[in-house]
């Protein structure tokens, strides 16, 4: 018992937001009667917020060296209208067009970057700035059309789903096999990194605690890929985010480049003291969400299957909205990846309970600005607890 007390003071903020999500789904699908977690409606909640957690993964990033960019909704606008131009227009190749949209994302993020590392102008005023001039040339781009319809190719990123290998009448038997293999895969992760952390005396958890932990979250995958099976299985742009979970997250953790992240955030004079190339740093972290607003962008269009001239609008405050619920600090030096995909799935069931509850956008916005600042307040009194 006084293990879990430990377990959960160390972790309040974790637990929090996991329990936070939780409580929100057991919430809706009862006032929604049972439509919420129907294999549709999972799907789509899936397809509705790639876009969003794309973007929160790279606006984690941004937050954790102590930066902010309020520039990436008009970014994905603008790629997106540059992917009508390439696809439609001038009928460029699929494979062309995606490689020429995220080098588009490396520059905007390597000229926002420049200004805020190197020049040393307020990250705010930079990325407001771009906001403006990228939803400026959207509509330049767009001339106040709508481009549309695109390749078919193109829409299988963000709309098509896996095949399904394996006959298995209306379930996809291919979907289960993938939840089963992910679930063999993480116990291997997980077993290594314990024995790891024994060999060199570090904090573990006792074993009926890790074994809790494993048989909880191979049962959550295994409920996650079933439910997916008995509609159309895996979507593409699932796989698509779980390997950017993955990457980023083994990055962050277990990489110099994302422990000096952390510590340029945390303070960036004793950072810059122990050697550490914070204006490097900085730079290389814009160009990452300039590629990740890039991609976000192509996956919006898609899904879509339009550029539009009003793409993206409060696609920067529902990033922010999620890495922060999510547990990053805006002081910087604090957050992970998967605390920004758990607060965009927070926002994501919020937007998709409200609508199929039929309560207006103007209530919905009022709501989540209530649960930003919930989650903001609950994480200074947890630290002031803690302190």
């Amino acid at each position: 018992m006084e293990n879990i007390k430990i377990l959960l003071s160390q972790n309040i903020r974790r637990f929090g937001m996991v329990i936070a999500l939780v409580g929100i789904a057991v919430l809706f699908e009862i006032l929604t009667k049972g439509i919420l977690i129907t294999p549709l409606n999972v799907t789509n909640i899936i397809m509705q917020n790639s876009y969003i957690i794309i973007l929160a993964i790279g606006m984690t990033l941004v937050i954790i060296v102590g930066e902010i960019d309020l520039s990436v909704g008009s970014v994905a606008a603008f790629i997106g209208a540059v992917a009508g131009a390439l696809l439609v227009t001038f009928d460029l190749p699929v494979y062309l067009a995606i490689i020429l949209c995220l080098l588009a994302g490396v520059i905007i993020g390597a000229w926002q970057g420049f200004w805020v590392a190197y020049v040393q102008i307020p990250a705010f005023i930079v990325t407001l700035a771009g906001m403006l001039i990228f939803r400026g040339l959207t509509l330049v781009i767009l001339q106040g059309q709508t481009i549309a319809p695109f390749p078919e190719e193109f829409r299988s990123i963000s709309s098509a789903f896996l095949p399904n290998f394996i006959d298995g009448g209306e379930i996809q038997l291919t979907s289960i096999l993938m939840g089963v293999i992910f679930s063999i895969l993480l116990i291997i992760l997980e077993i290594r990194r314990r024995n790891q952390n024994l060999k060199y005396d570090l904090e573990t958890l006792p074993f009926p605690l890790f074994v809790a932990k494993i048989l909880a979250i191979i049962l959550i995958i295994n409920a996650f890929t079933y439910t997916l099976a008995l509609y159309a299985g895996i979507p593409y742009i699932l796989l698509i985010l779980v390997l950017l979970i993955l990457g980023y997250s083994y990055f962050m953790n277990n990489t110099i480049f994302g422990r000096h992240m952390y510590a340029v955030g945390g303070n960036i004079n004793a950072a810059r003291l122990s050697g550490i190339k914070t204006r490097k740093m900085k730079f290389m972290v814009f160009v990452n969400m300039g590629v990740l607003a890039a991609f976000s962008g192509l996956v919006f269009a898609g899904r879509l299957n339009a550029a539009t001239p009003q793409a993206g609008t409060l696609f920067e405050l529902d990033a922010i909205a999620a890495a922060v619920i999510g547990g990053a600090s805006l002081a910087g030096g604090v957050g992970s990846v998967v605390g920004a995909v758990i607060g965009a799935l927070v926002m994501g069931i919020l937007n998709n309970g409200m609508s199929l509850m039929g309560i207006g956008i103007d209530w919905q916005q009022a709501i989540k600005g209530l649960v930003l600042l919930g989650a903001v307040a609950f994480d200074i009194l947890s630290k002031k607890r803690r302190g």
